[in-house]
């Protein structure tokens, strides 16, 4: 389950890397640079939920009876 976790998290950083790269850095909210800068915000948003999920794994690992 934690190899899906880690496929998630590198999508997650490509899709933000492609983002980037759409952005007009001299007017960010406008058009397509608008629907780049919510994409790289979702994205963090999922990694940051995979990270924790990750750490939420070894930490059940680590506590008595868990898998």
């Amino acid at each position: 389950m934690k190899y899906v976790f880690y496929a998630i998290m590198i999508l997650g950083i490509a899709s933000i890397a492609f983002n980037v790269f759409k952005i007009d850095f001299s007017n960010p909210l406008v058009g397509e640079s608008q629907i780049a800068v919510i994409s790289i915000v979702a994205a963090l948003c999922v990694v940051i939920l995979m990270g924790i999920m990750l750490i939420s794994y070894k930490i059940k690992a680590k506590a008595p009876g868990g898998n």
